[in-house]
């Protein structure tokens, strides 16, 4: 059976654009590509992941043909969208249990649990929200990694 790891918009995002973890991202991506780790989502992803390509486009903060390159990118990246029966059920049951306002993320841990696999996100406030309640969330600034360009760097 093929090991699956379920990532969160935040990690895709900071894979293709310079923030502070981008390194630690391109090392994991790096592995779980050599793993043969298949990467699993909510349908959700996909739009947050356009959608925030889009923006960075739109105010400037990227330059077209990065957002392009980014957007090609992302496409290829093969993230599965896992929308079973029970996955806004366990995100609601989550929020609930773990007394959040919002599911919205909880779709997020709702297909890591589903899944029984780690959650990995690179929302630093998200993970500290989570991690002391879901043992299975992994936040990227957890660990090390060396130096390397971002995604669409040249």
């Amino acid at each position: 059976m093929k090991k699956a790891i379920c990532i969160d918009a935040s990690l895709l995002i900071a894979w293709f654009l310079p923030e502070q973890y981008s390194h630690v991202v391109a090392d994991l991506m790096q592995t779980w590509e050599r793993d043969g780790v298949e990467l699993i989502a909510p349908p959700l992803f996909h739009a947050e992941v356009t959608s925030v390509l889009r923006e960075q486009v739109y105010f400037g903060k990227l330059l077209p043909e990065d957002g392009e390159k980014a957007f090609f990118h992302y496409q290829q990246t093969g993230v599965k969208s896992i929308n079973g029966v029970g996955l806004q059920q366990k995100a609601w049951e989550l929020a609930k249990r773990l007394n959040l306002p919002r599911a919205y993320d909880m779709q997020y841990l709702a297909v890591a649990e589903l899944a029984d696999c780690e959650l990995w996100t690179a929302d630093k406030k998200l993970a500290t929200s989570l991690q002391a309640k879901a043992k299975r969330v992994r936040w990227v600034g957890e660990g090390g990694g060396k130096k390397r360009k971002h995604r669409c760097e040249g």
